[in-house]
């Protein structure tokens, strides 16, 4: 059918408004900003968070325990204690359980998710056990074992590791898409895995140049596109099924961590020395751009996302004039915090 060019030319112009409306319906468009520290100090080191959306608290790993935050109430609730060296905290709602990866022992601490109690520690994973993941299709467990360069497979049913699966180099964070595939960025290589983990098998791995050092990893499980944010200032984006570089995105320096808010099609990568977040929308799922760099702190390079708020959550810390044996500054006694990010 031929349409009449009244119709036709209004609908063009209706249709051309679209784009501009959506944008200005997303985040990107807002004005995000710092909106709260909440100061908890205390001694340790840190590295990931994670958010349990259904009870709204905030798992942060804390060097030898777990904090948690309850965001509605702005304030810690609770302590995941003897978790020695932790990362990672991977979050099973179906089960009710939480896990830890345990850096120092090799060793993944298993709490109820309602009372916050330990309910069973996990021993005999890879050495220093680093990301660690809930995958629902399997309803298994994974730790990405930084030293031992593999992944350790836990059964949450028999709290015991019943798979390793070697992997090409030293693993950094990982992803579950919900159906059956399981990702994770080759620090030291500068590659992308992807596994089976109903059969715990390695199925492919991909280059990411030009990404080097990959980090932090995010998923569109919708559009299978993976997120990987690189030491070089440049966010990886994959296509999940063949390992294509679909393109890369400019993003601050220093990222450990990014996250995808499927609601509103946005990328936000942490920036640990640039003191930043990097906002990335994704207009389509080959087509991205930068649409902020939110002043944060320098040393907030990790981060978790709420997605009933669509907030921000990340450690910080202030940084001293001395540095460490290792070359890394110190941390200001005290000082550590969780900045909330989010509309003004």
């Amino acid at each position: 059918m031929r349409l009449r060019p009244s119709i036709f030319i209004p609908a063009l112009l209706a249709l051309a408004c679209l784009p501009q409306a959506a944008a200005a319906a997303t985040p990107s468009a807002m004005t995000y900003q710092v909106l709260s520290k909440l100061k908890l100090g205390g001694a340790g080191g840190w590295d990931y968070l994670s958010f349990d959306a259904p009870r709204h608290h905030l798992f942060v790993s804390r060097g030898d325990r777990v904090l948690v935050i309850d965001v509605d109430q702005h304030k810690q609730v609770g302590t995941i204690a003897d978790t020695q060296g932790v990362h990672g905290i991977a979050i099973a709602a179906d089960l009710h359980h939480g896990f830890t990866s345990n850096g120092k022992n090799a060793s993944v601490t298993v709490f109820d998710l309602d009372s916050l109690k330990t309910v069973a520690t996990i021993t005999g994973t890879g050495e220093k056990p680093d990301a660690i993941l809930y995958d629902s299709a399997s309803h298994h467990v994974l730790t990405f074992n930084g030293k031992s360069g593999n992944a350790s497979v836990i059964d949450p049913a028999k709290n015991a590791v019943i798979a390793t699966i070697a992997l090409p180099g030293k693993p950094e964070f990982a992803v579950s898409d919900g159906a059956g595939r399981v990702y994770a960025n080759i620090e030291d290589k500068s590659e992308l895995v992807q596994i089976d983990s109903t059969s715990n098998k390695l199925l492919q791995t991909w280059p990411l140049a030009p990404c080097e050092s990959p980090s932090g990893l995010a998923i569109d499980a919708k559009h299978h596109r993976l997120f990987s944010v690189c030491d070089n200032q440049k966010m990886a984006v994959v296509d999940a099924d063949n390992g294509h570089l679909v393109t890369t995105v400019a993003i601050g320096d220093g990222p450990d961590a990014v996250v995808f808010d499927d609601a509103t099609s946005m990328v936000y990568s942490s920036n640990g020395a640039s003191g930043t977040i990097t906002a990335v929308h994704e207009d389509a799922p080959d087509h991205y751009r930068v649409t902020a760099n939110i002043p944060t702190q320098p040393s907030a390079r990790t981060l978790a996302l709420d997605p009933r708020t669509h907030r921000l959550y990340l450690s910080a810390a202030q940084w001293s004039a001395t540095k460490q044996a290792n070359g890394r500054p110190s941390m200001v006694p005290d000082s550590f915090s969780i900045l909330t990010v989010g509309q003004h």
